[in-house]
């Protein structure tokens, strides 16, 4: 089998978990994509794969980025603590082994939503800043989300360029 071929399968599979793992936030997205398009062009060479990947990479950088600092300055504004996220995101760990497939999101919720009730002492201010640290959050992994698939599409261009021209 052709070497080009196979890293463009390769790559096809890598960024498609890459996705899934800008989903499911048990795997590091943004930097498998990253790391993959890179690869990928200097595995298969040429122009055409130079350009797609530094397009596409600069692309989930961008995307990786704007999710932390949308995130984050949201975070600040509603001055949400460290330690809340903390204990969401321990409880999305634990909700991860006691619920399949959907835990880490139930736990997470679940956990904020009990942090927030210890920090404001009242049940419905702490469901409002848990549904906004949800909605901050979920915002910017719909982002992120958004500009690694439009990398990967960037990247198919690539390929078929590579392949058309080699």
């Amino acid at each position: 089998m052709d070497t080009d071929i196979l890293a463009t399968v390769v790559a096809c599979v890598l960024l498609v978990v890459a996705a899934v793992g800008v989903l499911y936030p048990v795997l590091p997205g943004s930097p498998i994509a990253i790391a993959t398009l890179l690869v990928w062009a200097w595995v298969v060479g040429g122009w055409a794969a130079w350009v797609a990947a530094v397009i596409g990479a600069l692309l989930c950088v961008a995307g990786w980025s704007a999710s932390t600092v949308l995130t984050g300055r949201k975070l600040r504004e509603l001055e949400v603590p460290k330690w809340s996220i903390l204990v969401a995101a321990a409880g999305g760990v634990v909700g991860m082994f006691l619920i399949p497939v959907v835990g880490i999101f139930v736990g997470f919720a679940v956990a904020l939503l009990v942090s927030e009730a210890a920090r404001h002492r009242d049940v419905r201010r702490a469901a409002h800043f848990s549904l906004q640290t949800l909605r901050a959050m979920g915002a910017g992994v719909l982002l992120e989300f958004l500009l690694l698939c439009t990398a990967s599409a960037v990247w198919s261009a690539g390929a078929i360029v590579h392949f058309a021209t080699r």
